[in-house]
């Protein structure tokens, strides 16, 4: 009876020992595909945002707060143009919220709020705040905190190695 035993055990524990391994790699196969589809989503995210350029820093040349190449005169358009930026960096700033690891959403509020105080410079709003400081303070602190958020986002994507940039 052994022997009509042993060889049942056996089949049975191989089909087990399969099902077991299968598993662990459909697991394993399921995971990686879905670290790189939000690696990509990630990527997409983080490099849109850090692209997107205001004009802030062109008027703030026309309004002689700071000194630039391209001024850009303070025109309804213009100024209709830095709040249609806004609008779009706002829903870029959401969908980093949603992507992002802690330490970069952190770094992303800060710009924010940066480039709240800078734009309110550009358009020459009075200062709401305490934050109190010039467009040269003010803009020095958010290419910090861009430099930062550079940082924090290639660390989060896996990427290795320096992306400092120059002034």
């Amino acid at each position: 009876m052994a022997n009509e035993i042993l060889p049942l055990v056996g089949v049975a524990v191989g089909a087990a020992t399969s099902f077991l391994v299968t598993s662990l790699n459909e697991r394993t196969k399921w995971r990686r595909e879905q670290s790189v589809r939000w690696d990509a989503q990630r990527l997409t995210a983080y490099a849109e945002y850090a692209r997107l350029v205001s004009n802030a820093q062109r008027i703030a040349v026309a309004r002689g707060l700071t000194v630039g190449p391209h001024p850009l005169e303070p025109t309804p358009e213009a100024l209709d143009r830095l709040g249609s930026a806004e609008v779009h960096r706002t829903a870029l700033s959401e969908a980093l919220l949603l992507l992002g690891d802690r330490h970069t959403i952190a770094t992303v509020k800060r710009m924010n709020q940066y480039l709240w105080q800078l734009e309110q410079l550009a358009r020459a709003i009075p200062d709401q705040g305490d934050s109190g400081g010039s467009w040269d303070q003010t803009h020095e602190a958010y290419r910090t905190a861009r430099q930062e958020y550079i940082d924090r986002a290639r660390r989060s994507l896996g990427v290795t190695g320096s992306a400092r940039i120059s002034p």
